[in-house]
């Protein structure tokens, strides 16, 4: 396992707190260190519970003080690192993806408007930071849908067809490795699909569904191919499926153990950032636990 450490950002806050236990567990599956970290925020305005009015004090910081105490007394907890840092958390947060294998944080913090599914926190680092990202939802989000087919522990993964991501597939089979679990690979294809015709032209024939299906689940079962190889024990199933692949994952991820995407490579026209609509999507309505995985670094 990589000797970086599993980070949970922490603020007080009960999604806070259900990341942090989302980290413990990670953490304890990797034989990897748990960092909590709390990036206090300070103005001389502001909302109380929010913001630290002045200076943080010297003496300690509150909520690394209430993690120490919770898990002072868990027997297999790993070796835990507590990290009090200052600044604007969308931006530090991002930053400490850097030396980690993974940081996780909850759907919002003290700081999040009620109305909001996912907080600008979670927006930022899912978007910027250099390691996978897991974003903990609040309990309860309903997603339409039958549930998986079979019970039992599931990993699911989004499949481009048209432009696959290695890191993310490694990312779900690891995952699913550490959770003994399957993988549910989803691939979406668009359907219908819409076809023009000039006025006078002839209209082109129908494209068989059944083909555009075939050869999507074909394209995805080859980019398993290789990580089904390095996890012989992972049994992983592919689902092509037409339409929507934002409603497909979320529909999955009923009662998932975590749903897996990627964010967008850059590009000469985007050089910015972008974690894409789906991701997006998927973020702020999947009822498990979302992993947005950085894309593979281009090949030379």
């Amino acid at each position: 396992m990589s000797s970086a450490p599993v980070i949970a950002a922490v603020d007080g806050s009960e999604d806070s707190r259900r990341a942090l236990e989302w980290a413990l567990e990670a953490a304890r599956r990797r034989a990897a260190e748990l960092r909590v970290v709390h990036v206090r925020q300070y103005a001389a305005w502001g909302q109380a519970d929010v913001l630290v009015a002045g200076p943080p004090d010297a003496g300690g910081d509150p909520v690394l003080d209430e993690v120490r105490a919770l898990l002072r007394d868990r027997p297999d907890a790993p070796a835990v690192e507590y990290v009090a840092l200052e600044g604007v958390p969308g931006a530090v947060l991002p930053e400490l993806g850097a030396d980690a294998q993974l940081l996780v944080l909850g759907s919002r913090g003290r700081g999040g408007f009620a109305s909001l599914l996912l907080g600008s926190n979670g927006l930022a680092a899912a978007r910027d930071a250099a390691c996978p990202v897991v974003v903990v939802p609040r309990p309860g989000r309903e997603v339409h849908g039958d549930g998986p087919a079979e019970p039992g522990p599931r990993v699911v993964v989004g499949v481009h067809a048209d432009s696959p991501d290695d890191a993310t597939l490694d990312f779900a089979f690891t995952e699913a490795a550490l959770h003994k679990a399957r993988v549910q690979a989803v691939a979406a294809y668009p359907w219908p699909v819409q076809t023009w015709s000039a006025p006078g032209q002839l209209v082109p024939p129908p494209i068989d569904e059944d083909a555009v299906g075939n050869e999507t689940r074909s394209l995805a079962e080859g980019f398993l191919a290789p990580h089904r190889k390095r996890h012989p024990d992972v049994r992983a199933d592919v689902e092509a499926l037409p339409g929507d692949a934002a409603g497909h994952l979320v529909a999955a991820s009923k009662d998932a153990d975590l749903v897996v995407v990627g964010r967008h490579r850059r590009s000469l026209l985007a050089p910015a950032r972008m974690m894409g609509s789906v991701t997006q999507a998927v973020l702020l309505h999947a009822a498990s636990p979302v992993a947005v995985v950085p894309p593979s670094p281009p090949q030379e």
